[in-house]
This record gives structure tokens, sequence and C-alpha cells, in this order.
């Protein structure tokens, strides 16, 4: 009986582990981004890379990433960012399994929604220490300052508050938290100072709005592009 217990426990030890799905790959780069995957493992990612589920991404200093995902929504990094992909899922005949979830740990981005949070926008959503950004069929924009945000510029020559800035170039977002919520509008923004503070609106002369390099907001030939203003990954 031990005999076959231990059998048992060496065929479940050395059972294949499932591996992560692709969630997107990087289409532009501008500068060091890295992967944090879920075997512990890190990589230095390139244009082409794969972005899978589970990775939390990590941009250096003047770096800029664009990641395109598989349903063809496009998340863009600012440099000193942290996004994680907690989870991932989209199947073209599967709506019933659409899910996506990212968490920004420290930084900004803009965001474009894709397939998925076109038919199932209440699956999408992306969290904060301050709130949850739910998206309504959006391009967006989210900034979180933490005595971080010295080369933001504004309107009174300060640096931003510490806080989640966010901004809606089309479609609408919600943000929720532990004091209340809010629906921010195309051409709005609006400000969460922490998890208990309720979400408010902020006047369009005092927003901050996140904006891309041109060469990484902007694609080839068409001038459209996400906030507009290879080679194989490698072990680090």
């Amino acid at each position: 009986m031990r005999a076959l217990v231990a059998v048992l426990t060496a065929g479940l030890l050395w059972m294949p582990v499932a591996e992560a799905a692709t969630a997107g790959r990087i289409t532009h780069l501008s500068g060091t981004v890295s992967a944090k995957r879920l075997d512990g493992s890190s990589k230095l990612l390139a244009v082409k890379s794969e972005i899978l589920e589970g990775d939390t991404l990590s941009t250096e200093a003047e770096t800029y990433a664009r990641i395109k995902f598989v349903d063809g929504g496009e998340v863009v990094l600012r440099p000193g960012t942290q996004l994680k992909i907690e989870s991932y899922s989209y199947n073209a005949a599967e709506p019933e399994r659409d899910n996506i979830l990212m968490s920004m740990f420290k930084g900004g981005l803009r965001a474009v929604t894709g397939l998925l949070g076109k038919r199932s926008r209440e699956k999408v959503s992306f969290q904060t220490e301050t709130a949850t950004i739910g998206i309504r069929g959006t391009h967006f924009g989210a900034l979180l300052c933490r005595n971080d945000c010295g080369g933001v510029p504004t309107t009174g020559g300060t640096p931003p508050p510490n806080g989640l800035h966010v901004d809606v170039t089309t479609g609408s977002i919600t943000l929720s938290n532990g004091g209340g919520f809010l629906q921010i509008n195309a051409g709005q923004f609006g400000f969460v100072l922490n998890a208990n503070t309720p979400p408010v609106p902020v006047p369009p002369g005092q927003g901050i709005q996140v904006t891309m390099p041109n060469s990484i907001a902007q694609n080839e030939g068409d001038g459209k592009g996400v906030g507009k203003g290879g080679a194989a990954e490698c072990k680090m």
C-alpha cells in the first residue's frame, strides 16, 4: 500500500504544468521592459515578445511599451510602470468565458478596448490601490502618483497630487472603491485620492491627460493610434 501511495505521489509531482495562455505581444518599444512570469522567471522583452496571462510587466526609466492583445485591445505603458495581467480569457466563439483583469501597481498607461470589451464590457477591469476602473467601450488614460510624478506637466506647474488620475478620450469608464462610484465620460477627467475617498470629477482645465510619444502611439500609415501627443526574449 505504501509503495502504491509513493508511486501515485511521484506521478503527481511529475505531472506537466499547464502553460500560461498568450494574452498579447509587444508591438512598439522604446527602452527596457521586463516580465516576471508565474514560474518565478524573469525575461527582458522585445518587439514581438509574447505577453502571457500572469505576467507582471515593468518598464524602466524613459521606457514606453505598447502591447496588442489577442482581442485587438491595446495598452501603452509609461516609464516606471508595473502592470500585472491577472487574468486574460478571450475566445471569439465563447463569449461566456470572457474575462480581463489587470492590476496597475505603479506608473501610468493608456488603453483602448478590444473586441472583448465591446461585447462583454462588464468583464474588463483595471485595478489600482485607490480604485477599480471599469470600462464602457473605451479609450482612456490612468496615472497613479505616489511622489513619483514630478515630470508630468500640469497647468499650475507643480507635480500632480498623489492619487489616481484618469482621462477619457472615447466611451466612458467607472471608478469604484470603498468611498463610492463615479462614471467618467468622453472628454472628462477624474481623480481618486485613496481607497476610502470617493472618486471625484475634475474640471477639464485642471485634468491630467496621459500622453505618449508619437513613435509609440501612432500606427503606421493611418496616423491613428493610442494616446497620440523583432527580437526574441532573453532571460535575465
